[in-house]
C-alpha cells in the first residue's frame, strides 16, 4: 500500500496531464456536430480531386438557401390577400338615412323634389356598398386578385373593384354634378357625414394562407438516381454539381449517424481529437519542458484551447456565417505574450485543425486561418507596446480579406455574384468582409484577456514585466532610497544583461526586470555591501569571517522574502534565487583559510539553485562582472576582456550554467558584448602598439 501511494505521489504530474488529455478530449469531441463526416472535400470553382464519383442512392436534390429564400419571397410577392366585407355597415347606414337626411334638407326642399334626392341618396348608397370601402393604406396593383369574404362565402375579385376612400370621393362627386349641382354641398356633407368603410384587410386569414404555402415549398428539386455519374475526375464542380454534392453530403451525413454506428462516429472523432492533442503534447515535452514540467502552464494552454472551440462552437450554432467573428488570433497573442512565438503558432495549427471539424468549408477557414496565425506570430513583435498591436489587427484584418476575396473569385469566377441583378445585390457578397473587421476589432481584448489570466494562473506577461521595469515602482524606489549603491549597481547589470539577452535573442524584457529587483534582499542590511558604504567604514572588520558570509548570503533569501511580500512574479523571483547560483564567497573563504586550512566551504556558498534558463544564466555573468569591474584600479581594453573571460571562465568551470539551455557559442557572444558594454563605460579605447 505504500509502495502504492510513493508511486502515486512521485508519478501525479504525470497523472495529473493524462487527466487533463482525456478530460479534453472528451470535451472537445462533446462538441462536436452529432453526425458524421463526409469522406470527400470539395469547393466550388476547384476540379475534383477524387476519382470518377457515381450516386450510391437514390437522393433528391436540395435547393440552395439562395433559391430557396427567392422561392419562398415569390409565394409571399404573389398571395392572394384575404378581404372581409362587413354587409351590416350598409344596413345600419340605411337605418338611419332618413333621419341624416332630413336634418340636413330641413325645410329646403319640397316634397316632391325631396323624394327624388332622396332617392338619389339612396340608390348611390347603394352602388358604393355594392363594390365597398377600405380605408386602409394599401399598396396593391389595381389588378391585383383578392378573396372577398361575405360570410361564410368567398369570392374572387380585383383589388381595383374595391372604393379606396378617394375613390369614393370622386365617385359621388361625379354622381352629385350629374344629378344635383345646385345641393353639391349639403349632399357632399351628407355623404361623408354616414359613409363608413365596410371592407379591410383579413391579416389573419392571410397570413394562415401564405404560411399554408411556405409550408408545402419542397426543399428538393429533382432528385438523383442510384448508380447514375455525378462528377468525374479532373472536372470542375460548377454551381449546379456543387449543389447536388451538397445534398449526397447532407444525405449521407444524416444517415450514417444512427444507433448502430454512432459509438463508432464517435470513436473515430476522439481518436482524431486525441492524436492532434498528443502532438501539441509531444511538442512541449519536446522542446518546452520547463512548460511540460509544470502543471499550470499546461492547464493554461489547454484552457485557451479549449475557450475557442467553446466560442466557435457557440457562433456556429447560433449562425454558421458569422463563424469568422471569432477573434481565434488571440490564441496565439496569448500564448506568445506568456512563452513564446513558436509555442504560439503550434497551438494555433492544432487548434484550427480540430476547429475543422466543426466549420463549414473547412478547407477555406483551415487556410485562413493559419495564414492569420502566422501574420500575427510575425507582426507582434513586442505585446507590450499597443502600437504594434493595433498595427497587426489592421494587418490580421488585410490578410483575412484577401484570401477571402481571392476564394470568392475562385469559386464564383468574378469579383461579385453571378445572379446579383443589381449593385445592392454585389454588395451583400462583400458581407464577411464586415465581419473580419469585427473580427479584427474583437481580437483588442487581447490586453485585458492577458491580465485577467496573470490573476486567474499566477503567470506573467511581458505587458507586466514592461510595468515591473519602471524604476518609479515602490520596490525600486525604496531600493534606491535605502540602499542607492546596490540600485545603481542593479541599473548597470540591467543594462548589460538586456544587452547580452539581445545579442543571443533571449527574452530581454524579462532579464532586465530580474537584473532590477536581483538584489533587493540587500535593503535588510545595506551597509554590508560595499556599494553602500560611503563613510569608509567596513562592519565586516568586526565580524569573524562565516558570519559575514552569512550576511552576504542571506540577502538571496532576504531578497525572496521581500519579493514574495511585493507580490513580484515567481519568472522575476527566480532571478533573485539564481543569480549567484552555488558560488562561494571567495574573499571571507579566503580569510576564514589563512586562519583553519580545514575550514567547511559549504559555510560560504550560496544556497542556490544555479540558473536554470538563458535568461537566468545571462544575469549571472552579468551581475558577477559588473561588480567585479568596481575592483579595476586602473582599467585598460586588454585588462577588462582578460578580466570578464576570467570571470566567465570560473562560473563554467564551477558548473554553473549546466542547468541552463545556454551554448558555449551563445557565451562567447555574450563575453565580446560585455567586454564592448564595459569599455564604453569606462570610456576606453583599443590599445595600439608603439
Amino acid at each position: 500500500m505504500n509502495q502504492i501511494k510513493a508511486s502515486f505521489y512521485k508519478n501525479q504530474s504525470t497523472l495529473y496531464k493524462l487527466l487533463i488529455f482525456i478530460v479534453t478530449t472528451i470535451a472537445v469531441v462533446y462538441l462536436f456536430p452529432k453526425k458524421g463526416k463526409f469522406k470527400y472535400n470539395f469547393s466550388k470553382g476547384k476540379p475534383w480531386q477524387y476519382e470518377n464519383l457515381y450516386a450510391p442512392f437514390n437522393f433528391g436534390v436540395l435547393k440552395s438557401e439562395e433559391d430557396l429564400i427567392k422561392e419562398k419571397e415569390q409565394i409571399v410577392a404573389n398571395n392572394i390577400p384575404y378581404f372581409k366585407f362587413d354587409s351590416e355597415v350598409s344596413v345600419q347606414i340605411t337605418k338611419n338615412l332618413e333621419e341624416k337626411f332630413s336634418s340636413v334638407f330641413a325645410n329646403v326642399l319640397e316634397d316632391k323634389k325631396e323624394k327624388e334626392v332622396f332617392s338619389f341618396v339612396k340608390k348611390t348608397l347603394k352602388a358604393v356598398y355594392k363594390r365597398g370601402i377600405y380605408d386602409q393604406v394599401l399598396v396593391y396593383e389595381p389588378k391585383k386578385i383578392i378573396y372577398v369574404k361575405r360570410g361564410n362565402n368567398v369570392s374572387e375579385s380585383t383589388f381595383g373593384a374595391i372604393f379606396s376612400t378617394d375613390q369614393v370621393t370622386e365617385f359621388i362627386n361625379d354622381k352629385i354634378k350629374d344629378a344635383y349641382p345646385d345641393y353639391a354641398d349639403k349632399l357632399t356633407f351628407l355623404f361623408f357625414e354616414i359613409l363608413k368603410p365596410n371592407v379591410s384587410l383579413d391579416k389573419e386569414l392571410t397570413e394562415k394562407a401564405i404560411s399554408q404555402e411556405l409550408s408545402n415549398v419542397l426543399d428538393t428539386r429533382g432528385s438523383v438516381e442510384k448508380d447514375r455519374r455525378i462528377i468525374a475526375r479532373g472536372e470542375i464542380v460548377d454551381a449546379d454539381t456543387f449543389q447536388i454534392l451538397k445534398s449526397l453530403q447532407e444525405q449521407y451525413e444524416s444517415q450514417i449517424w444512427s444507433d448502430n454506428n454512432q459509438n463508432w462516429i464517435v470513436f473515430g472523432y476522439m481518436l482524431l481529437v486525441a492524436l492532434a492533442l498528443l502532438m501539441l503534447f509531444l511538442f512541449i515535452k519536446k522542446y518546452r519542458y520547463s512548460i511540460y514540467e509544470n502543471n499550470t502552464k499546461v492547464t493554461f494552454i489547454i484552457f485557451n484551447m479549449l475557450l475557442m472551440v467553446l466560442i466557435t462552437t457557440l457562433v456556429i450554432k447560433y449562425n454558421p456565417k458569422f463563424v469568422y467573428v471569432v477573434p481565434i488570433c488571440i490564441l496565439p497573442l496569448v500564448i506568445k505574450a506568456f512563452f513564446d512565438a513558436r509555442l504560439g503558432f503550434f497551438t494555433h495549427v492544432i487548434t484550427v485543425l480540430i476547429l475543422g471539424f466543426l466549420v463549414p468549408n473547412n478547407y477555406e477557414y483551415t487556410f485562413l486561418q493559419t495564414i492569420a496565425g502566422i501574420v500575427t506570430i510575425l507582426t507582434v513583435s513586442e505585446l507590450y507596446k499597443r502600437a504594434n498591436l493595433f498595427v497587426s489587427v489592421g494587418q490580421i484584418t488585410l490578410v483575412y480579406i484577401i484570401a477571402y476575396i481571392a476564394f470568392h473569385i475562385i469559386q464564383e469566377g468574378s469579383l461579385f455574384s453571378k445572379d446579383a441583378d443589381t449593385f445592392s445585390e454585389k454588395i451583400v457578397e462583400l458581407q464577411p468582409i464586415l465581419l473580419f473587421v469585427l473580427c479584427g476589432f474583437a481580437t483588442l481584448i487581447v490586453h485585458p484577456l492577458i491580465y485577467g489570466f496573470e490573476k486567474i494562473f499566477g503567470l506573467v506577461s511581458d505587458v507586466s514585466l514592461l510595468e515591473l521595469s519602471d524604476t518609479n515602482s515602490k520596490l525600486l524606489k525604496e531600493l534606491a532610497e535605502v540602499a542607492p549603491g546596490t540600485f545603481h549597481h542593479s541599473l548597470n547589470v540591467a543594462n548589460l544583461a538586456e544587452a547580452a539577452a539581445n545579442e543571443i535573442g533571449a527574452n530581454a524584457m524579462l532579464v532586465r526586470v530580474g537584473a532590477l529587483y536581483h538584489d533587493v534582499g540587500k535593503m535588510n542590511a545595506p551597509t554590508y555591501y560595499t556599494e553602500n558604504q560611503s563613510s569608509g567604514m567596513n562592519p565586516h572588520d568586526h565580524l569573524l569571517p562565516a558570519e559575514s558570509a552569512k550576511i552576504i548570503t542571506d540577502h538571496v533569501l532576504k531578497g525572496i522574502e521581500i519579493a514574495k511580500k511585493n507580490k513580484l512574479p515567481d519568472r522575476v523571483i527566480d532571478f533573485i534565487r539564481t543569480h549567484h547560483g552555488t558560488s562561494t564567497v571567495y574573499y571571507f573563504y579566503v580569510k576564514a583559510k589563512e586562519d583553519n586550512p580545514d575550514v567547511d566551504v559549504s559555510l560560504f556558498q550560496y544556497p542556490g539553485p544555479i540558473p536554470f534558463s538563458k535568461e537566468t544564466a545571462i544575469l549571472m555573468m552579468s551581475d558577477s562582472v559588473e561588480a567585479a569591474s568596481k575592483s579595476i584600479k586602473n582599467p585598460t581594453s586588454t585588462l577588462i576582456d582578460e578580466f570578464v573571460e576570467k570571470i566567465i571562465n570560473k562560473q563554467m568551470e564551477e558548473g554553473q550554467f549546466l542547468n541552463a539551455n545556454i551554448t558555449f557559442k551563445e557565451i562567447q557572444q555574450i563575453k565580446k558584448i560585455m567586454k564592448r558594454k564595459l569599455n564604453n563605460m569606462y570610456h576606453l579605447r583599443i590599445e595600439y602598439p608603439e
